[in-house]
Protein backbone atom coordinates (compact mmCIF):
# COMPACT_ATOMS: atom_id res chain seq x y z
CA UNK A 1 0.00 0.00 0.00
CA UNK A 2 2.21 2.44 0.98
CA UNK A 3 4.40 1.60 -2.39
CA UNK A 4 1.54 2.96 -4.51
CA UNK A 5 1.45 5.86 -2.35
CA UNK A 6 4.67 6.61 -2.85
CA UNK A 7 4.71 5.77 -6.76
CA UNK A 8 1.26 8.19 -6.62
CA UNK A 9 3.10 10.92 -4.87
CA UNK A 10 6.08 10.73 -7.42
CA UNK A 11 4.00 10.33 -10.16
CA UNK A 12 1.67 13.42 -9.17
CA UNK A 13 3.25 15.19 -6.85
CA UNK A 14 4.70 18.27 -6.79
CA UNK A 15 8.04 18.99 -9.19
CA UNK A 16 9.66 20.17 -5.83
CA UNK A 17 9.18 16.50 -3.92
CA UNK A 18 10.50 15.17 -6.40
CA UNK A 19 13.33 16.96 -6.86
CA UNK A 20 13.58 16.29 -3.11
CA UNK A 21 13.50 12.59 -2.91
CA UNK A 22 15.80 12.48 -5.64
CA UNK A 23 18.28 14.64 -4.37
CA UNK A 24 17.64 12.51 -0.55
CA UNK A 25 18.14 9.42 -2.98
CA UNK A 26 21.15 10.23 -4.32
CA UNK A 27 23.07 12.11 -1.00
CA UNK A 28 22.07 8.56 0.81
CA UNK A 29 23.68 6.68 -1.76
CA UNK A 30 26.71 8.51 -2.41
CA UNK A 31 27.22 8.34 1.89
CA UNK A 32 26.79 4.41 1.31
CA UNK A 33 29.76 4.77 -1.21
CA UNK A 34 31.83 6.93 1.06
CA UNK A 35 31.52 4.56 3.55
CA UNK A 36 32.40 1.40 1.75
CA UNK A 37 35.42 3.08 -0.63
CA UNK A 38 36.76 4.94 2.78
CA UNK A 39 37.11 1.01 4.44
CA UNK A 40 38.39 -0.08 1.03
CA UNK A 41 41.17 2.57 2.30
CA UNK A 42 41.42 1.38 6.01
CA UNK A 43 41.31 -2.74 4.93
CA UNK A 44 44.77 -1.35 2.78
CA UNK A 45 45.60 0.81 5.94
CA UNK A 46 45.98 -2.69 7.75
CA UNK A 47 47.30 -4.78 5.07
CA UNK A 48 50.04 -2.60 5.04
CA UNK A 49 50.55 -2.72 8.67
CA UNK A 50 48.81 -2.80 12.07
CA UNK A 51 50.17 0.70 12.73
CA UNK A 52 49.26 2.36 10.06
CA UNK A 53 45.40 0.88 10.27
CA UNK A 54 45.40 2.12 14.05
CA UNK A 55 46.36 5.52 12.85
CA UNK A 56 43.96 5.44 10.16
CA UNK A 57 41.00 4.82 12.39
CA UNK A 58 42.14 6.61 15.51
CA UNK A 59 44.36 9.71 14.48
CA UNK A 60 42.71 12.81 12.42
CA UNK A 61 44.42 13.25 8.98
CA UNK A 62 46.66 10.34 9.22
CA UNK A 63 44.36 8.43 6.17
CA UNK A 64 45.27 11.24 4.14
CA UNK A 65 49.06 10.96 4.53
CA UNK A 66 48.42 7.26 4.38
CA UNK A 67 46.41 7.80 0.65
CA UNK A 68 49.53 9.85 -0.79
CA UNK A 69 52.84 7.54 0.53
CA UNK A 70 50.19 4.91 -0.67
CA UNK A 71 49.34 6.26 -3.82
CA UNK A 72 49.03 3.51 -6.38
CA UNK A 73 47.37 1.05 -3.71
CA UNK A 74 44.79 4.09 -2.83
CA UNK A 75 44.22 5.68 -5.98
CA UNK A 76 40.82 4.03 -7.26
CA UNK A 77 38.82 3.97 -3.88
CA UNK A 78 39.82 7.46 -2.90
CA UNK A 79 38.96 8.71 -6.56
CA UNK A 80 35.85 6.83 -6.58
CA UNK A 81 35.07 8.43 -2.89
CA UNK A 82 35.45 11.97 -4.26
CA UNK A 83 33.29 11.67 -7.10
CA UNK A 84 30.66 9.66 -4.67
CA UNK A 85 30.99 12.65 -2.14
CA UNK A 86 29.94 15.15 -5.70
CA UNK A 87 27.28 13.61 -5.88
CA UNK A 88 26.48 13.86 -2.34
CA UNK A 89 26.35 17.37 -2.57
CA UNK A 90 24.40 17.42 -5.97
CA UNK A 91 21.95 15.47 -3.98
CA UNK A 92 22.05 17.73 -0.98
CA UNK A 93 21.72 20.84 -3.36
CA UNK A 94 18.55 18.97 -5.13
CA UNK A 95 17.22 18.28 -1.65
CA UNK A 96 17.27 22.15 -0.63
CA UNK A 97 15.90 22.99 -3.90
CA UNK A 98 12.98 20.49 -3.37
CA UNK A 99 12.31 22.01 0.03
CA UNK A 100 12.47 25.72 -0.89
CA UNK A 101 10.16 25.25 -4.01
CA UNK A 102 8.15 23.08 -1.69
CA UNK A 103 8.14 26.01 1.18
CA UNK A 104 7.00 28.16 -1.95
CA UNK A 105 3.99 26.59 -2.61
Amino acid sequence: MSLVLGRAMLHFGAKGDRMGMLGMALSVLAGIGMLVFSIQILITAFKTSMGWGLACLFLPFAILVFIFKNWQATKTPFLRSLIAFAVALVGTGLSVYGAMSGAAQ
